[in-house]
């Protein structure tokens, strides 16, 4: 699997330190040896790639991800990104939806996060990490091919939006009912299309995960998640992966940053 770090902001400065993530992952996956699959990982074998941006240009940084994602979807299985905050999913999933079409194949976008991500855009070229969603659906992603997982606090406009787009969306509860089917039901979806996987760190509970942006009581834990990635692990047309808001300068105890580094090794 590609591995490409992808450092960018767009957040008004409130995740300022999630660019450090995937630096602070990577040398916590050194100390993970094997995966639960019993797969071993070495750090120096993966293939790892960085895109170097400035975060004080976004329309340049917005271009770089959208380049490289590109490149990355035409030439290789299956890529991991690591943010940076949710906003680089936009540029990313935009690649994906290019090389889909390139292709002619049909794509499909999972997104696990405690909040739409559907506010209304302020800048419909340059989305942050609160409008990059709806921004890529307004840019030409089918709604109906958009799954939200998770979501437990939404603003009234987000809420309009994704009944007016009818995108799909599994509440926490309807996933603790019955974890098993539920996940089922996630698999399903995505059947006969190319996947993506947006994982947004605070989907998991601050209890597992403390150290993002705007944590919100109530989510998963960190053993149903990596239960979940396991599963849409095993489908067959998963090509890209990407896991954001993780932010380093705020994880005391590193906890937050060895469970990013466990997503990780769950998906090697």
């Amino acid at each position: 699997m590609f591995i490409v770090k992808v450092p960018g902001l767009n957040s008004s400065g409130k995740t300022i330190g999630c660019e450090k993530a995937g630096n602070a992952i990577l040398e916590t996956l050194k100390e993970i040896y094997s995966n639960e699959q019993g797969k071993p990982i070495d750090v120096g074998l993966l293939d790892l790639e960085e895109i170097h941006l400035d975060n004080g240009n976004l329309e340049l940084a917005n271009k770089l991800i959208y380049e490289n994602a590109l490149e990355a979807f035409e030439t290789k299985p299956k890529t991991f990104f690591i943010g940076g905050d949710h906003s680089i999913s936009y540029s990313l999933s935009k690649a994906f939806l290019k090389s889909c079409r390139n292709a002619q194949k049909e794509p499909c976008l999972i997104v696990f996060d405690a909040h739409p991500d559907c506010m209304g855009s302020i800048n419909s070229k340059i989305p942050n990490h609160e409008e990059w969603l709806r921004t890529l659906i307004d840019a030409g992603f089918p709604a109906e091919n958009v799954l939200l997982v998770g979501v437990r606090n939404s603003d009234a406009q987000e809420i309009e939006f994704l009944s007016k787009s009818r995108i799909r969306n599994i509440s926490i509860n309807q996933l603790l009912a019955n974890i098993e089917d539920i996940c089922d039901t996630i698999m399903e979806f995505s059947n006969g299309k190319e996947l993506y996987l947006s994982l947004d760190i605070d989907v998991i509970d601050p209890a597992f995960a403390p150290a993002t942006g705007y944590p919100e009581p109530g989510g998963l834990t960190s053993r149903q998640f990596i239960y979940l990635i396991q599963r849409l692990n095993k489908i067959k047309n998963l090509k890209a992966i990407d896991l954001v808001e993780i932010n380093p300068e705020k994880d005391s105890i590193g906890l937050t940053i060895k469970l990013g580094a466990k997503i990780l090794a769950e998906f090697l």
